[in-house]
C-alpha cells in the first residue's frame, strides 16, 4: 500500500500518474521522446536499457523490471540477458560503445558531476554522437527522478516478473503517451 491514498491499486508509476492526471502528461511526454520516439540513432532497446540500467542502480524494482522487459523485447533476448548487463555491463556481449554509455549513465546516477570529460571523450572514440550522449544523460536524470517518484511515494509493484515481460509487448505497441493508466 502507497504512503498516500492514491484513490486506485494501480501498480509502480502508474498509481501516482492516475492520481495526478495533469502531471503525468508531461512526464509521459518526456518517455515517449526518449524511449518511444524513432527519431534516434540509438534504438528503443538500447534506451530502455539504459533506463532500466538506472532503476537497478537506483534499486527501483518497478521501474528497472518494466524497463527490462522492453528493453529484452526489443533487443530480442531473454530477461537474463538483462539481468546480466545490468550486473555486470562490461562483461555483457553488448557494443563497447552501449557500455561507454551505461558508464555515463551510471555517473549520472551517482551525481551529475560525476560524469567526466574522459568518460564523454572515450564515448565519443567509440562512435556516439553528441546527440546520444545528450539522451543518455537526460534518460539517466529522468529515471532518477521516476524511480525517485515510484518508491518515494511506496508504490507496491508485481513481484512475479513474467508480468512485466508479458506487457512489454504492448507498452512497445501503444507508447508512452496515449496508453490508458488502467489497463
Amino acid at each position: 500500500m502507497a504512503y498516500i491514498d492514491l484513490q486506485n491499486d494501480l501498480p509502480g508509476i502508474r498509481g501516482p500518474m492516475a492520481f495526478r492526471p495533469e502531471t503525468a502528461k508531461p512526464l509521459n511526454e518526456l518517455a515517449e521522446i526518449l524511449l518511444h520516439d524513432d527519431n534516434n540513432t540509438l534504438s528503443r532497446g538500447e534506451r530502455e536499457l539504459i533506463g532500466a540500467y538506472v532503476s537497478s542502480l537506483n534499486d527501483c524494482f518497478f521501474c528497472q523490471n518494466v524497463h527490462g522487459a522492453l528493453a529484452q523485447h526489443y533487443m530480442q533476448c531473454d530477461m537474463q540477458f538483462i539481468d546480466n548487463i545490468k550486473k555486470d555491463f562490461l562483461s555483457s556481449n553488448i557494443s563497447d560503445k552501449m557500455k561507454a554509455l551505461l558508464a555515463i549513465a551510471g555517473s549520472v546516477q551517482k551525481s551529475g558531476k560525476h560524469v567526466t570529460a574522459e568518460q564523454i571523450d572515450h564515448a565519443r572514440e567509440l562512435g556516439a554522437t553528441d546527440r546520444e550522449i545528450h539522451d543518455t544523460v537526460l534518460i539517466a536524470a529522468a529515471f532518477c527522478m521516476f524511480n525517485r517518484y515510484v518508491d518515494g511515494l511506496g508504490t507496491w509493484a508485481p513481484q512475479d516478473r513474467q508480468v512485466y515481460v508479458e506487457r512489454a509487448p504492448r507498452r512497445a505497441a501503444e507508447g508512452y503517451i496515449d496508453f490508458d493508466l488502467y489497463k
